[in-house]
């Protein structure tokens, strides 16, 4: 089974840029579910906006890239990148890709 972590770009100091974002993330997501059948997505903006809105954590690009990590490492078979407006200016998009690089999975660029 492919498993394929999304990463796109999130942190933005204008909170309307950040859930459209979001949003984006998460159509993103769904098409490649419903594009790829058998394939499992991962999307930690899609998990993780909600959580962040939600409570209290940082939204530090260091306390998230702890989070996201594990997910490249332990779990992911390729990454895709959500070319939305930002992507390469993005701390996170950036590591994302190199810890990818690093791990010698496939790497593809999907556009928004």
């Amino acid at each position: 089974m492919d498993r394929i972590y999304l990463a796109s770009p999130y942190s933005h100091p204008d909170r309307a840029v950040r859930k459209a974002r979001y949003l984006a993330a998460v159509q993103s997501a769904g098409k490649l579910m419903k594009e790829r059948p058998g394939c499992a997505v991962f999307s930690p903006i899609a998990h993780s906006h909600m959580i962040a809105e939600m409570t209290d954590l940082p939204g530090s690009f260091e306390f998230w890239q702890g989070q996201d990590v594990g997910f490249i490492d332990l779990w992911a078979t390729r990454l895709a990148v959500l070319m939305l407006d930002g992507w390469q200016e993005s701390r996170g998009v950036k590591a994302e890709i190199a810890r990818a690089e690093v791990r010698g999975l496939p790497v593809e660029y999907l556009e928004p």
